[in-house]
């Protein structure tokens, strides 16, 4: 008897295999699982004919500034990056259209010539086609950096353009403090968002596009120096149908009008509250408040702005009627006070050696820097008529008549400094617009003359120095040490600047040698 074969008996289990539905790729022919695949491709061929990055830009254009090194972010934002930074390739990839719709895995720079004006960006990404098919493709965008000035730069080369000026003034008959101000804006780089910088009589203009700039340098200037500060406006347009007004803003910032080395004579209620010293000082620095110190005992007090403004007073005498003494004899006292010793002096003017005996007697501050034959630079109160009311109060008081000194003395001069003196060293100065104000040739040889003083004082005052950025004058150097020889013993014992304290970036465009 045959048996048929379908009517064979099944194997123990073989119920439960089953044999997976598959279909051929229609492009290549390789085998798919025909029960999850939603097309008729294979997953190789899925990835040689889909195209993820459809819609996406390869090429792009980003926007440059010359003059201040940032970039458009667009709509009106500029921005600094520096090359190959997070920062730009945060840009690039918000120039792209159309890269939202894919996931991101990687973005990395391309090395291009840096003058081919050309940034490639290698991105990978991903996305889902099908259902459990995952793609990832990497290519590359190029951009082209277009050059296109900010308008802060557009306005910075238009006239009438500034939004905001301070006013810096100082009513004095030299420029001694805007040095040191100018020494300290370089310092701090305070300057670097004005348009333009003007002299003025007086002082110095400062423009700004912009009124927050303005209100900044005013915090710079008010931690440097004792000022008041005005504030104006002016309207420049009016927009009826918005109500958007445009102004501009004017500051006017008065410095104190009390200078480094001046004789002061203060009001004597002022001098009673600031610790009850003497009304006739001397001023040793200038800061955020007007030192002052009392060359008779070592007393100091100091006179914040607000309260100089409230009483103004000014110098008795200034720099400019210094007068040459010659130290006869010298003998310090226990009174000290940091870096002064007080002394008992007995002082000649220098013009009247040789021609009369006269001395004067003065206590000075300057005990540990005078010995018998140097020279000092000091004021002379003795058959000085002065136009100042203070100082007429003081000679009518009972209590202060009697201690107003023949002489002050206020510093140790060297008269065998050379004046074409050569220097190791240099100081940067601003570009300042002159103006309509040109010096004549007299004036200029005061500014130079002022300017020179300046660098003496740098020289002579290790804490004047402090405060300012000083830099290395290799040429200088060099012509120095050629001479040395023939001119050694003409500078003896004049201050010199150590070479530690100097600085060697001296490359920016807008410097000048000192």
């Amino acid at each position: 008897m045959s048996m048929d074969l379908d009517d064979a008996p099944v194997p123990l289990g073989a119920a439960t295999q089953q044999t997976a539905a598959t279909i051929l790729c229609c492009n290549c022919g390789a085998p798919i699982d025909g029960t999850t695949a939603t097309g008729a491709l294979c997953f190789n061929c899925v990835k040689l004919t889909v195209d993820i990055s459809q819609g996406i830009q390869r090429e792009a254009t980003l926007n440059f500034c010359r003059d201040c090194d940032r970039w458009l972010l667009p709509p009106t934002s500029w921005i600094v990056a520096m090359p190959e930074s997070r920062e730009l390739l945060a840009l690039c990839l918000k120039k792209l259209r159309g890269l939202h719709k894919v996931r991101i895995v990687d973005a990395s720079f391309v090395w291009t010539e840096p003058h081919s004006r050309r940034i490639k960006v290698k991105l990978t990404i991903q996305d889902a086609v099908q259902d459990g098919v995952l793609l990832q493709q990497s290519f590359e965008v190029v951009y082209v950096v277009a050059t296109q000035q900010c308008p802060e730069c557009a306005k910075s080369y238009t006239a009438n353009v500034w939004r905001a000026c301070v006013q810096v003034r100082q009513k004095v008959l030299h420029k001694r403090t805007f040095l040191f101000l100018e020494q300290l804006m370089m310092k701090h780089n305070a300057h670097r968002e004005t348009l333009n910088i003007k002299e003025a009589k007086d002082g110095i203009d400062f423009f700004f596009s912009q009124k927050n700039q303005a209100e900044k340098f005013i915090d710079f200037l008010n931690s440097v120096v004792p000022v008041t500060v005005k504030a104006s406006q002016e309207l420049i347009s009016q927009d009826v149908h918005t109500s958007k007004k445009s102004y501009k803003f004017s500051y006017s910032a008065e410095i104190v009008p009390i200078c480094r080395d001046d004789l002061v004579a203060m009001p004597i209620k002022l001098a009673k509250q600031s610790g009850n010293i003497s009304p006739l000082v001397l001023c040793h620095k200038i800061g955020t408040s007007v030192y002052l110190m009392d060359p008779q005992t070592l007393q100091t007090a100091d006179i914040a702005s607000p309260i100089y403004w409230r009483a103004p007073f000014r110098s008795l005498a200034d720099a400019h009627e210094l007068v040459e003494f010659i130290i006869m004899d010298i003998e310090p006292t226990n009174t000290r006070r940091g870096k002064w010793v007080l002394s008992e002096a007995t002082v000649a003017r220098a013009s009247d050696l040789g021609v009369n005996d006269k001395t004067y007697f003065t206590r000075t501050h300057l005990g540990n820097l005078l010995q018998p034959g140097d020279s000092a630079m000091g004021y002379l109160l003795t058959g000085t008529m002065f136009n100042n009311a203070e100082y007429e109060a003081i000679e009518e008081s009972n209590t202060y008549s009697s201690t107003i000194p023949d002489v002050v003395l206020v510093k140790k001069y060297y008269p065998r400094r050379r004046k074409n003196r050569r220097r190791n060293w240099k100081l940067r100065r601003m570009d300042k617009d002159e103006g309509e104000l040109l010096p004549k040739k007299a004036d200029q040889d005061r500014m130079d003359r002022e300017y020179e003083q300046f660098l003496r004082d740098v020289e002579e005052d290790e804490e004047l120095r402090a405060a300012m950025a000083l830099y290395k004058n290799e040429k200088r150097a060099e012509e120095e040490m050629s001479v040395a020889e023939t001119e050694e013993d003409e500078d003896d014992g004049v201050p010199q600047v150590n070479m530690d304290e100097l600085l060697d970036d001296f490359d920016e465009l807008t410097m000048h040698d000192s």
